[in-house]
């Protein structure tokens, strides 16, 4: 399909990606996983740049999931590895480009150097208005909507609202990142076309785009193409006229 020019274009506000086949685009090429994934960190580099050019608002990247522990041991401290060294890396390079970072999943098990290292990039970025940056780490939909149920019943329990006043409105208010906006466009690159229990919730209205792409060759030129797909829809939110704009 040829693709849409995107001069001229609104851009997506929010775009969030399932970066998906480092693994197999390494085994494609008879190196070990590892590299598939060191790769994937450079993919991550150019996505975050790219998004930041083009006028993307907010960019959710869907980095560890909480099913991701079942994991080899191995690649989990490759993974966590890679990680810490995005960080230290990259952070000083983030922050200059005035690149906000955030992160959601649960934090409470994770080892207290990678918990600081989360935290101490929030807290260097937090007032920077350029791009917001959502690293979704240790994260599953599912156990985000538990962790909101379970933040909603404590508020009935200790009397600040009453069982009648619960919402999908005041659940959706006890997400991770209740302040942010539902993403407009989900990418998931390899090929696969299934959400994987990422931003379940958030993405009730989202447009997916499913690319064939592995993770590690992901770049500006395919990102622009699946914008260009976005584009092409027409977005109803249950109404019968499309509705226009992010």
């Amino acid at each position: 399909m040829p693709q849409m020019p995107l001069s001229g274009c609104e851009m997506p506000r929010h775009v969030a990606i399932i970066m998906d086949g480092n693994g197999r685009w390494a085994a494609a090429r008879g190196l070990p996983r590892g590299e598939g994934h060191r790769r994937g960190v450079e993919a991550l580099r150019r996505t975050v740049r790219a998004a930041g050019e083009m006028g993307i608002s907010i960019l959710t990247i869907f980095s560890f999931s909480a099913e991701n522990w079942s994991r080899p041991v191995s690649e989990i401290r490759d993974l966590m590895g890679l990680l810490r060294r995005f960080i230290r890396n990259d952070l000083a390079e983030l922050h200059q480009n005035r690149v906000k970072v955030r992160v959601i999943g649960e934090r409470a098990d994770l080892d207290p150097d990678i918990r600081r290292l989360l935290e101490e990039a929030e807290e260097l970025t937090k007032d920077n208005d350029h791009l917001t940056l959502v690293i979704a780490f240790n994260y599953g939909a599912r156990q985000e909507i538990a962790r909101a149920a379970a933040r909603v019943l404590d508020k009935v329990q200790s009397g600040e609202i009453e069982r009648s006043q619960i919402t999908a409105d005041l659940i959706g208010q006890n997400l991770d990142a209740p302040d942010l906006p539902d993403p407009d466009l989900i990418i998931r690159t390899s090929g696969e076309q299934r959400l994987s229990n990422f931003l379940l919730w958030q993405s009730a209205y989202s447009e997916l785009v499913f690319v064939p792409t592995f993770w590690p060759d992901f770049d500006r030129a395919a990102l622009e193409s699946a914008i260009a797909e976005y584009h092409r829809r027409e977005r109803r939110f249950g109404g019968l006229i499309a509705q226009t704009g992010s």
